[in-house]
């Protein structure tokens, strides 16, 4: 996650932990919230384009910074929602892994469309510390990610445990080969085809670790109703994890309106 150039030690300063056990309970803290558009603007900006992206992009279009982001954003609604939940996700993962170096391919990046969210698994990560060489302590975690920021009849938490079954079945693996097709194809800039490999062609490397969790990101005012009479997965199946975020909406809202005026930065160097 170097690329999007967060303070991992910091931001992970935001989360409290609640409970670990019969699954993970986490909050930000209502003191910390408003931090969040403050500290992820350019990096959920970065999530969808690149710095050098961007400003090749500028180059050759002649368009501002600011067109070039709205046409990579979401919308308001859902997809926003969910993907907010994701990269969310991927930034309290890699803040818990600190200062180990966590390696994402940003499927946001890649999305054929930027009203809809990104196909396959929602976050794949890989922890390699002695890459080139690859080793027994190699990791990859695989968390299937579902967000409810007002209410209404859905179940993430429920959802996300029986989506999470699907990466673990086939998903993860169909999703690891279309992460190694795009990365032949118009290439990822921060996980390479040979590191894909080391988990698709498990069988010519040391055994690796495969974590699979199942993430709900909701708003603080749903979670007491919604981690009632939660039964968790088995910990040796999966891990079960509820990201506590006080007025979700109105937050992860403020943080793509600071991702898209992250334009004005860009411009500004440019």
């Amino acid at each position: 996650m170097q690329e999007l150039d967060v303070d991992l030690e910091s931001f992970g300063d935001i989360f409290a932990t609640i409970q670990s056990s019969p699954f993970i309970l986490v909050e930000v803290e209502a003191g910390q919230v408003s931090l969040l558009a403050k500290q992820l603007g350019v990096p959920v900006r970065r999530c969808y384009i690149s710095d050098e992206r961007l400003q090749d992009r500028i180059t050759r279009t002649s368009a501002s910074a600011q067109e070039i982001i709205a046409a990579k954003l979401p919308d308001r609604g859902s997809t926003m929602a969910g993907d907010f939940g994701e990269i969310l996700t991927a930034l309290f993962q890699a803040a818990r892994e600190h200062p180990n170096e966590v390696l994402d391919p940003k499927k946001w990046r890649l999305k054929q469309d930027r009203t809809k969210a990104a196909p396959y698994s929602d976050v794949v990560q890989m922890i390699l510390p002695h890459w080139p060489v690859a080793s027994d302590e190699d990791r990859i975690i695989c968390s299937e990610v579902k967000t409810k920021s007002t209410s209404g009849h859905s179940e993430p938490i429920t959802s996300a445990i029986e989506d999470s079954k699907k990466d673990s079945s086939q998903r993860f693996i169909k999703t690891l080969n279309w992460l190694k097709e795009r990365a032949l194809d118009t290439g990822l800039s921060t996980v390479s085809v040979d590191q894909l490999d080391r988990f698709i062609r498990a069988i010519d490397h040391p055994t690796a670790h495969r974590e699979f969790r199942a993430v709900a990101v909701i708003s603080t005012s749903l979670v007491a109703a919604e981690i009632q009479d939660v039964v968790a997965p088995p910990p040796d199946e999966r891990a079960l994890i509820v990201i506590s975020v006080p007025d979700l909406k109105s937050n992860y809202e403020s943080v793509y309106n600071a991702a898209l005026l992250s334009a004005d930065e860009s411009e500004a160097v440019a």
